[in-house]
């Protein structure tokens, strides 16, 4: 059997943590499919096709990773990829007692899925998407926080 996991976000904008907790996942799975999750609660700064070509443009040379974009359920989603595990990235214990009693409401829907947790390198805990907007927003340079692929995107703009 194929070791799939989804990683699933809203990834606005993908970051370092992110690339982070992908990169050291490549070992443990055959395939890491990067879903991009369409929550229509959050207003996101930047598109899904636009988040999906950063995700292209930084694995391009990496067959492992593939990106996609759903909404609905993530283990819906899971089972239509054949995927048996979803990675998720800890900075902190608030970040784990969330993820964890989303992990369990996975599990009670689909107990074939299995939800692994990562912990971000320290150097990286700082690093949120939403702090990042906040200083995109407002006109700071969130340059240590982003990929090159974002940050060229946002030199263009």
């Amino acid at each position: 059997m194929e070791r799939i996991c989804l990683f699933p976000g809203t990834f606005d904008p993908v970051t370092l943590g992110h690339i982070d907790i992908i990169d050291r996942s490549l070992p443990l799975f055959d395939k890491v499919v990067v879903g991009i999750g369409i929550n229509s609660i959050k207003n996101p700064m930047f598109s899904a096709d636009q988040r999906k070509a950063w995700f292209k443009e930084i694995y391009k040379n990496q067959p492992k990773v593939e990106v996609a974009v759903y909404d609905g359920l993530t283990v819906k989603f899971c089972e239509s990829i054949n995927a048996h595990f979803i990675l998720r990235g800890i900075r902190y214990v608030s970040d784990f007692e969330y993820e964890k009693t989303i992990a369990d409401a996975n599990r009670t829907m689909d107990r074939t899925i299995e939800t692994i947790f990562l912990t971000g390198e320290p150097k990286y805990t700082s690093v949120a998407s939403t702090i990042v907007r906040d200083i995109i927003k407002n006109g700071g340079d969130a340059s240590p926080f982003l990929p090159q692929a974002v940050i060229n995107t946002l030199a263009s703009k």
